[in-house]
C-alpha cells in the first residue's frame, strides 16, 4: 500500500494555493483559480456576485403573468447604439470592477461580430466574429473555447476594472426575421465588491498569458493527475464488501482534512438499478452534506455512461471517481447505503485527503437530490412548469449539477429555461434560453459529448427520446449567497407526454445551512426506467423504427369525425418503416379486428402484421382531402389473454400522393365472435 501510495503523490499536480486577497485580479490570477479545487471551498475574498446577461424572451415579466414560459429566447438585447457608425446591439452592460467568466452563443449562420468594450473606451479590447470569438480559435483553442453539439462556449476570463460591454453588430432577428441575423447567448459575469483591485484585460495581458493559459488547458484535459499539495491515500486502501438490503460500506476519517478523492464502483445482477437504489452518503460532525444515488453523483445518470470531466470521472469498468474538494473540520464518514432488494458488491476508494486548515471561510461540500415521475407535459409548452432544482438557506456557493431525465416523446423536451434567484431575489439574476443552452450545447443534439466543464454521457434516443444524463460544474462561474439561493428550471416540451427529472446539485455552504427537503429514500427505489415505451396521452407504443410520433388535434376537419378529435399521427418515415402497437385482450376467444384511420393527400401505403404475421391487403390512405377512413377489417383471429402485438410497415405510397408517407391512427378496435 505503500508503494501505491507514493505513486500516487509523484502523479500529483502540486497547485497553487489561490489567495485572492494576496494581489490584484489579474487574467493569470483567474486561470489558477480555475484550476485551483480548493479555492471553491472558501466563500470568497473579495466577495463576488455571478449574474448572466442572455437573449432569453423579454415577455417574460412575472411568474403570475401571460409570457411566464415564453420561448422566444434569440435576439433579445438591452438597447442599441450608435458606436463609430455602427449601429450595434448591447448584450450586456456591467459596472466593474468584475469579469466575464462564461460565455456561449448558438446561431444559424454566425455572421458578424462581438466587440467587448472596457472600462468605457469606444475601442474594443475584443472584437472578432461570433464563431472565431465563442468556441473558435480568435483568443484560446480548446477546452476554454471550443464547439460541443452544436454549442459555442468561451471559459477564458476577462476582467475589467470599471465596466464591461458586449455589442453585437448584425441587424436584429426581432426587426429582420432573417435567420442570419439570428443570435442566442448567455454570458455570465462576476461583479467584486467594491474597492476589489481588478487589472482590465488587453491583448498584451493575454499575449503574456500564453504559457499560463497552455499549463491551464492541458491541466483542464487531465483531471485525475491533479490533486491539491499534500494528498495522500486516506486508510488502508480500497475495500470491497456486498451489501445487503440496508447494509452500509462505510469508511471514517479523522480531521481537520479535506477529502480530495473518492471512488466507488458497484456490480449487481441489476446494474442500473443498483447505481439508483445505493446511496452515497457523507457526514460530518455538523451533520449529514451529502445524500445522493452513486450514479447520479458521479453525472453518469442511469447506468454506466463513461465520460470525462474535471470534477469527475466515469470509466468504462463502472468505476466512477470524483474530485470534489471536501473540508471536514473534526470528522467524516463516506458510507455506501444499499436501499435496494438486491445484494451489490460494492467497492469504495481509494479515498484521498488532504491538509486543510478550518477557518471561518471554510465551507462543507454539499450535494442534494431528488426526483419527480410521470410528469405531465403538453405540445408547445402548454403545460410548462418552473421545476426546483434545489432551494436553500444559509451561506455558500452553487457550482454545478446533473440532471438524468426519462422523456417517453421522441420530440424534444428541453426548451425549459434555468431561472436562478440569488438572495430573495424577486426577478432571477440568471434567466436562461434552453436546458441544453445551460448545459453547454444546442438544437436538442441528441449526441455524446464531453468537455472538462459539461457533458452529455448519455442520449438513449433514438432522437432525443428515452433516458438522458445533462451535466454541468461552474469553475470561476460558480455563484456565491449570502442568505437563499433557488434553481427552478422550466418543464417545457413540444409534444403531451409524460417526462420523469431527477436532478443532483452541487454545492458549498457554511454549517448550518438547509435545503429544502425532497422525498429521496422512497425515490431511489423505484425501478429505474430504461427500454421506456413511448407514451402519448390516449395512445401506447412499443417501438418505432423510423419518423416521428405526436398527438394531432383533428377537430378543425370536423369535430366528431374521429374517437377524440385527435390521431397519433406518424411523420418523418420512410417506406420500410416500421410501428408497432399494444392490442390488450381480456379472454380467450375469436376476434374480428378491425382499424379506424386517417386520410390524406400525403399519406402512405401500409401493411398489417398481427404478431409478426401478414394480415389483410395493403392499405392505401391517400385522399385529397382530411377524412377518416371508416372501420378497416383486418378478418377474424383466434386470440388468447394478454398482450398482442399489431406492426404497421410503410410499404409505399399511392401515385397521386405527395410522398410524405405520413400514418394517423385513431382507434384499434376487437369485436368477439360469437
Amino acid at each position: 500500500m505503500k508503494t501505491r501510495a507514493c505513486l500516487l503523490l509523484i502523479a500529483v499536480l502540486l497547485l497553487p494555493a489561490f489567495a485572492q486577497a494576496a494581489g490584484p485580479i489579474t487574467l493569470e490570477t483567474l486561470l489558477d483559480e480555475m484550476i485551483d479545487r480548493t479555492a471553491v471551498a472558501r466563500f470568497p475574498d473579495p466577495a463576488y456576485t455571478c449574474k448572466q446577461a442572455s437573449s432569453y424572451d423579454q415577455h417574460s415579466t412575472e411568474p403570475d403573468e401571460p409570457g411566464w414560459f415564453a420561448n422566444n429566447d434569440r435576439s433579445y438585447f438591452l438597447r442599441s447604439e450608435e458606436i463609430n457608425g455602427r449601429k450595434e446591439w448591447v448584450m450586456m452592460d456591467a459596472k466593474g470592477p468584475g469579469a466575464i467568466v462564461r460565455f456561449w452563443v448558438t446561431s444559424g449562420a454566425y455572421k458578424g461580430k462581438v466587440r467587448v468594450y472596457l472600462d468605457g473606451s469606444d475601442t474594443p479590447a475584443v472584437e472578432a466574429r461570433v464563431d472565431e470569438l465563442v468556441g473558435g480559435q480568435a483568443l484560446v483553442g480548446k477546452p476554454l473555447s471550443e464547439e460541443t453539439a452544436r454549442g459555442r462556449n468561451l471559459y477564458l476570463p476577462i476582467p475589467y476594472a470599471k465596466q464591461c460591454k458586449v455589442t453585437f453588430d448584425r441587424p436584429n432577428f426581432q426587426e429582420s426575421h432573417d435567420r442570419n441575423d439570428l443570435l442566442y447567448y448567455q454570458i455570465n459575469y462576476r461583479t467584486y465588491a467594491a474597492g476589489a483591485d481588478v487589472k482590465s484585460y488587453s491583448k498584451e495581458q493575454l499575449d503574456a498569458a500564453s504559457e499560463k493559459i497552455a499549463q491551464v488547458q492541458k491541466t483542464l484535459l487531465n483531471p485525475a493527475g491533479v490533486l491539491p499539495k499534500g494528498s495522500s491515500e486516506a486508510g488502508d486502501g480500497s475495500e470491497t464488501k456486498t451489501i445487503a438490503h440496508r447494509e452500509v460500506l462505510a469508511a471514517h476519517l479523522k480531521g481537520p482534512a479535506a477529502v480530495c478523492q473518492i471512488s466507488v464502483r458497484l456490480d449487481a445482477e441489476d446494474r442500473a438499478q443498483a447505481l439508483r437504489s445505493t446511496v452515497l452518503v457523507i457526514e460530518t460532525r455538523q451533520g449529514q452534506t451529502v445524500w445522493c444515488p452513486v450514479g447520479d453523483f458521479f453525472g453518469s445518470g442511469v447506468g454506466v455512461n463513461p465520460y470525462t470531466g474535471w470534477y469527475r470521472k466515469v470509466d468504462k469498468d463502472g468505476t466512477m471517481t470524483c474530485w470534489w474538494v471536501m473540508p471536514y473540520e473534526n470528522s467524516c464518514s463516506i458510507s455506501l447505503q444499499n436501499l435496494g432488494a438486491k445484494p451489490v458488491k460494492a467497492t469504495l476508494g481509494p479515498i484521498m485527503t488532504c491538509p486543510w486548515k478550518w477557518d471561518d471561510r471554510s465551507m462543507n461540500f454539499r450535494a442534494n437530490w431528488r426526483q419527480e415521475r410521470e410528469i405531465a407535459t403538453a405540445e408547445g409548452g402548454k403545460a410548462a412548469v418552473d421545476w426546483n432544482y434545489i432551494t436553500a438557506q444559509g451561506k455558500g456557493v452553487f457550482v454545478g449539477d446533473s440532471l438524468a431525465l426519462v422523456n417517453r416523446a421522441r420530440g424534444w423536451w428541453g426548451e425549459g429555461d434555468e431561472k436562478i434567484y440569488v438572495d430573495g431575489e424577486k426577478f432571477p439574476s440568471h434567466f436562461g434560453t434552453g436546458t441544453e443552452d445551460y448545459y453547454g450545447y444546442a438544437w436538442c443534439t441528441p449526441k455524446f459529448f464531453q468537455s472538462p466543464f459539461h457533458a452529455q454521457p448519455r442520449a438513449e434516443g433514438p432522437h432525443n427520446f428515452g433516458n438522458v444524463t445533462n451535466t454541468r460544474v461552474r469553475l470561476l462561474d460558480a455563484i456565491p449567497f449570502n442568505e437563499s439561493f433557488q434553481f427552478d428550471m422550466e418543464v417545457w416540451h413540444w409534444q403531451r407526454t409524460e417526462v420523469d427529472y431527477a436532478v443532483t446539485t452541487y454545492w458549498y455552504a457554511e454549517p448550518g445551512a438547509t435545503a429544502k427537503k425532497y422525498d429521496g429514500p422512497g425515490e431511489a427505489v423505484q425501478p429505474v426506467r430504461y427500454n421506456t415505451p413511448i407514451v402519448l396521452p390516449g395512445y401506447q407504443v412499443l417501438s418505432v423504427t423510423h419518423g416521428n410520433l405526436t398527438v394531432q388535434q383533428l377537430a378543425g376537419f370536423g369535430r366528431g369525425k374521429w374517437s377524440n378529435d385527435n390521431h397519433l399521427w406518424w411523420t418523418g418515415a420512410k417506406p420500410g418503416a416500421k410501428l408497432s402497437l399494444p392490442v390488450e385482450v381480456k379472454t380467450d376467444g375469436t376476434y374480428r379486428v378491425e382499424l379506424k384511420l386517417t386520410k390524406a393527400n400525403d399519406y402512405a401505403i401500409i401493411q398489417c402484421y398481427l404478431d409478426d404475421k401478414k394480415v389483410g391487403e395493403p392499405i392505401d390512405l391517400f385522399d385529397p382531402a382530411v377524412v377518416p377512413t371508416g372501420p378497416v377489417s383486418l378478418g377474424e383471429h383466434p386470440l388468447t389473454a394478454g398482450q398482442h402485438k399489431l406492426t404497421f410497415e410503410i410499404v409505399g405510397a399511392n401515385p397521386k400522393a405527395k410522398k410524405s408517407y405520413m400514418v394517423g391512427f385513431d382507434q384499434i378496435v376487437l369485436t368477439p365472435v360469437e
